[in-house]
């Protein structure tokens, strides 16, 4: 039985053939989809983006969320960069034009992520301060921070440790919160805290304190705030740990620039 359809065209021609069609769809599928992450690119000098209409971008996709909020996949972070390039063309380093550090460039720069609170599938906040979580408390034989002073890297006590912020999903400390000392409930005025990633924190020295290299002990005063009392939203989290990573860099002039 021949395979043959025609005299120059038989079945195995055809399935190799429609197999490289099939492989060459696949390839543009794939790299088109690679581009709903960080496209379209945009200029860095004029900040208008390259082939917004391409046939190589793909098509917007919105998700629906738990909350019933709607987001877009490819939704442009529309914040004003308070950065200038140094030279004029396109690639060369910028430099701050304000305060780094309240500015969010370079190390202190943060993502736009949702201004809601993440919760676990009961509908409670993750992220919680442990006087609401009555299950917890400091291991046996631990320091407890609660009360220890908190120092910057100029040695200086900027606040005390007022309570521990748990991630009861991971169960481990998430943050610190640190009275500045900024009021006092007897004198009608709310207490001035600022919440501190236990990651860029050391509990060291005798007697014990805690102590942060990132910052000094006045730049507390500038650590974002947040709006409720008991919870943290994703974009204030993002917020909080990007000052005090730009410390690293933007705290003491002699941190910048080279070092010899």
């Amino acid at each position: 039985m021949s395979a043959s359809i025609t005299s120059h065209i038989d079945v195995a021609q055809v399935v190799l053939y429609t197999f490289w069609l099939f492989f060459a769809g696949l390839i543009f599928y794939l790299r088109r989809e690679d581009r709903r992450e960080g496209y379209p690119l945009e200029s860095e000098l004029t900040g208008k983006p390259f082939d917004e209409d391409s046939l190589l971008i793909p098509s917007r996709k919105v998700f629906r969320l738990a909350s019933g909020e709607e987001t877009d996949s490819m939704r442009r972070d529309t914040r004003e960069l308070k950065l200038t390039p140094t030279q004029g063309w396109s690639g060369s380093p910028f430099e701050p034009t304000g305060d780094p550090m309240v500015d969010g460039v370079g190390p202190a720069s943060w993502a736009e992520r949702r201004d809601v609170v993440e919760r676990t599938a009961d509908g409670h906040a993750k992220i919680a301060p442990m006087r609401n979580l009555p299950d917890f408390w400091v291991a046996r034989g631990d320091t407890d921070p609660r009360g220890l002073p908190v120092k910057g890297c100029d040695g200086e006590v900027a606040g005390t440790v007022k309570d521990l912020w748990i991630d009861h999903g991971e169960q481990m400390i998430r943050y610190l919160e640190v009275d500045l000392g900024g009021g006092s409930p007897g004198e009608g005025r709310p207490a001035d805290t600022v919440l501190l990633p236990m990651a860029m924190a050391k509990l060291t020295g005798y007697p014990a304190y805690v102590r942060v290299v990132s910052i000094r002990s006045d730049q507390f005063a500038g650590v974002p705030r947040i709006k409720t009392p008991d919870e943290v939203s994703l974009l204030e989290e993002e917020k909080v740990v990007a000052y005090y990573a730009g410390g690293h860099l933007y705290a003491e002039p002699s941190r910048m620039g080279p070092l010899f």
